[in-house]
């Protein structure tokens, strides 16, 4: 294959190129933010699957689609990368008793193990909004890039989810607490706190990435070991973002449980932003809030293949402990998505009325380790 080469393959909502030594992967659903469908968890897994085992392709890049501008120009395929799962379909499949919400999920998981265990560089465009499932596709990336435009969050607790995706095993391995606050709060952060929190690698400037793009499929290499070789040398991360200050935030979200870390902050009269960051908290799913931080504690002392499995767990109890609309996850969708009135009727209501153990149902599985959809995962 020469620098002439170019195969581009377009495939529900995602268009592949293979230019030069490199497999290049746009996501093309910009009306949606990118939301990752079932059909494009599918296509992903199998273009991945694809350019792992092509030869000619020594290194692999993804990015997202920008709704503004003309399909085709350069300028178009930056500015938003993924938003996550598509909520909608999680929730109408739910009401329906769809079986494909389950596939949804395990072939979801598996497609964050195949990029968590990539062989080949992977490097993720992060610009714009990176959430949820976004995230997925982006932290077992080599290279995470953020620009000035990078939004990123976990914000499930929100919508009566917990951080899935993998979010247990990268948010624990954050710096200090920050994966229990992330995980809770939900909370938006920027290319520089990405960075200091570990979550991100470099941070450009958005106008410089088409030209990085295209830099990465006009280049042919002999080897693996060179592309890897010029991947390290071409993006090379930033020293004075290489650490984040976590001293504020392990202050309370070390505390052992949810109400704690509540009390804690509401007691802190004289700091606004502890003020503000229990205001949050009192927003979102009590009960998810509990769920959240035992996942992400058990997490990290577990593989990413552990992890992965625990999550499948948790992810069918969200729809089946309580079925239907009765769903803590179906109702906070509901009120964010659906009929958008936000105001989720979260049962139990309170953070105070969370008994103990009442999260420990979620950590249930209900398969052997035999049976698990994600048994395979190594």
């Amino acid at each position: 294959m020469n620098a002439e080469t170019l195969k581009t393959e377009i495939k529900s909502d995602i268009i592949v190129e293979r230019r030069g030594s490199a497999g290049l992967i746009t996501l093309n659903r910009p009306k949606a933010l990118n939301a990752l469908s079932l059909q494009m968890v599918r296509d992903l897994t199998a273009a991945l699957t694809a350019l792992r085992d092509d030869p000619a392709v020594l290194l692999v890049a993804i990015r997202g689609t920008n709704k503004h501008g003309q399909p085709g120009t350069p300028e178009s395929r930056f500015g938003g990368f993924c938003a996550g799962g598509d909520i909608r379909f999680f929730h109408q499949a739910a009401l329906a008793g769809d079986s494909a919400l389950e596939d949804f999920f395990t072939e979801e998981y598996s497609l964050n193990h195949l990029i968590q265990s990539y062989p080949k560089p992977y490097i993720a465009f992060m610009d714009g909004i990176v959430m949820g499932g976004g995230m997925g596709l982006s932290q077992g990336a080599k290279v995470r890039i953020v620009t000035e435009h990078t939004k990123m969050a976990m914000p499930e607790t929100n919508i009566g989810l917990f951080p899935d995706v993998g979010g247990g095993y990268f948010l624990s391995r954050c710096p200090g607490h920050v994966g229990e606050y992330l995980a809770l709060t939900g909370e938006v952060i920027g290319a520089d706190e990405a960075i200091g929190f570990g979550l991100a690698d470099i941070k450009r400037d958005a106008a410089q990435l088409p030209a990085l793009w295209d830099a990465l499929g006009s280049r042919v290499f002999v080897s693996g070991a060179e592309a890897d070789q010029w991947v390290a040398t071409e993006f090379i991360a930033d020293p004075e973002r290489s650490s984040g200050a976590t001293g504020h935030i392990d202050t309370y979200f070390s505390l052992q449980r949810v109400k704690h870390i509540v009390d804690a902050l509401e007691a802190a009269k004289d700091d606004p932003w502890a003020g503000k960051t229990a205001s949050v908290l009192r927003k979102r799913s009590p009960l998810m809030l509990h769920v959240a931080l035992e996942q992400v504690r058990r997490a990290r002392s577990m593989s990413l293949a552990d992890d992965l499995r625990m999550e499948r767990d948790m992810v069918h109890q969200c729809f089946h402990l309580r079925p239907g609309a009765r769903s803590e996850t179906v109702e906070g969708i509901r009120a964010l998505a659906v009929d958008k009135d936000y105001k989720p009727q979260w049962l139990p209501a309170r953070i105070e009325d969370v008994k103990p153990g009442m999260a420990d149902a979620f950590f249930a599985s209900p398969w052997t380790a035999e049976t698990h959809p994600l048994r395979g995962l190594k």
